[in-house]
């Protein structure tokens, strides 16, 4: 068994900051599970395939060629990292995800991911459903407000337009379709450590993530030393 580093919470959360943060401090593999509902939601948008068809989302989800490289994502060779970060994606993602049959599709490619040194993965069910005997657990979550307050940033400093308003009611939206779902709901793992980070930086968020797992997995602290 790897060591395995699972990372859920909310969107905005900053969850995957966080885990890019710990794989680099550490040197383990990043798996950023989002992102692949992101894909898909992107590729079913390019094959104009409508976001009620099971089917065809599951040849699409099973058909893709996907690779994670030095913080970029390719979908069939292709640079899609900006591409799948728009809200437009993020929604997409979020219906997609609700979907029982594409989770299936996923959840194998998704567990061969975990090989040595170890991995840190972030998500939504990551602790409860694709990894229920990770060593450690975080739940990291931030309130609506400060969630949207981050997004509105990194979208103004991307120089696009936002709406602080409009942000805050589709994170509620997004949280309510999450948590409420039949399949793999977000919720915390009963054994994961809850990290609320609404009046924390990410300095001391990753400080007190990293004092967990060299708790658990001491081997670690000479690979991050």
């Amino acid at each position: 068994m790897v060591p395995i580093i699972t990372i859920d919470g909310p969107s905005g959360s900053g969850k995957g900051t966080i885990a890019r943060l710990l794989a680099d401090r550490f040197g383990l593999h990043c798996l950023d599970s989002g992102a692949l509902y992101r894909l898909v939601g992107l590729a079913a948008e390019r094959a104009s395939v409508p976001l009620s068809s099971v089917d065809r989302l599951v040849e699409l989800a099973a058909g893709m060629e996907v690779a994670f490289r030095e913080g970029a994502v390719f979908l069939d060779q292709e640079d899609v990292t900006l591409a799948i970060r728009t809200e437009q994606a993020g929604n997409a993602a979020s219906r997609v995800a609700a979907v029982p049959e594409v989770r299936a599709a996923l959840l194998q490619w998704q567990r061969n991911y975990a090989r040595e040194p170890g991995l840190v993965a972030d998500g939504r069910d990551m602790g409860t459903v694709v990894f229920p005997t990770a060593g450690v657990k975080i739940y990291l979550t931030a309130s609506p407000e400060e969630r949207a307050r981050r997004r509105y940033n990194q979208l103004k400093e991307k120089g696009l337009d936002a709406s602080l308003a409009r942000l805050v009611a589709e994170i509620r939206e997004r949280d309510e379709r999450d948590s409420s779902r039949s399949v793999a709901p977000l919720l915390p793992a009963p054994d994961a450590q809850l990290l609320e980070s609404t009046s924390l930086s990410i300095a001391e968020v990753l400080e007190r993530v990293v004092s967990n797992v060299q708790r658990v997995y001491p081997v670690l602290v000479k690979q991050g030393a």
